[in-house]
């Protein structure tokens, strides 16, 4: 807690700044404490690394086979960690 005088700063981040920054600190705890993270993740911790806000969005990602996906049963549908990143990878622009 600030002592009495002095100065407070506040940091002010948008949300999607803020859950990026989230996700940055829990992926650095996760490595340092060598926890790994699980393979088949739901489908809003997906929605969040794909910075996409439609479940529409992740149904034409699963149809197109885009990014791999389990259904265990009718109303869960858990998506591949790996294959999601593999998806930002070969999306991505390299610089000039």
């Amino acid at each position: 807690m600030a002592e009495f005088g002095s100065r407070l700063e506040v940091i002010c981040l948008e949300s999607d700044a803020f859950y990026a920054l989230v996700d940055e600190v829990v992926a650095r705890l996760k490595d340092k404490h060598n926890a790994p993270l699980d393979k088949w993740i739901d489908d809003e911790e997906a929605m969040r690394l794909l910075r996409v806000s439609s479940k529409t969005t992740m149904q034409k990602y699963r149809d197109e086979g885009m990014i791999r996906f389990t259904q265990p049963s009718r109303k869960i549908i858990l998506y591949d960690r790996e294959s999601i990143m593999e998806f930002l990878e070969q999306n991505s622009k390299d610089t000039f």
